[in-house]
């Protein structure tokens, strides 16, 4: 029983990624998986395609969703819909700006600031790309 726990501990705790494992035995589909994002996507056999790392954080990717359907929003809007802080969401914001994939616009309504947000036509464009490259994950990983 001594040997047995301890052999289940070892597994356990090993330092070598389960992946690894799982590849040895022939188990691991990926490549698969990927070859089939490749052609869906319309990447080089060599190069597998990338996930958009800038849309793909959950906040930006909520953000770019919401101005998706939307003409444009505010910055109060968008943080009671993303249920964040000010701080939060102004640095995501700030990172997509810089992207050019969101246009902002500040202006004063009476004597309070206002901000507005709206997706440009490169944010839609990355968001197309990025749901397209989603999607055939998804198909490539039911397929296996």
């Amino acid at each position: 029983m001594a040997k047995r726990s301890a052999a289940l501990r070892k597994n356990e705790y090993s330092a070598e990624p389960e992946t690894n494992r799982a590849s040895r035995r022939g188990v691991n589909n990926s490549g698969k998986a990927i070859a089939e994002v490749a052609r869906a996507t319309g990447a080089t056999k060599s190069v597998p395609p990338q996930l958009d790392r800038l849309i793909h954080e959950r906040m930006r990717l909520g953000i770019v969703s919401a101005l998706a359907v939307n003409e444009s929003m505010s910055f109060n809007d968008l943080k009671k819909l993303m249920n964040t802080t000010d701080g939060n969401l102004s640095v995501h914001a700030r990172k997509l700006e810089e992207a050019e994939y969101v246009a902002c616009s500040k202006y004063f309504e009476g004597r309070q600031p206002k901000t507005e947000y709206r997706l440009t036509s490169a944010g839609r464009r990355a968001l197309e790309r990025y749901l397209n490259h989603m999607e055939a994950l998804i198909k490539a990983t039911r397929k296996s």
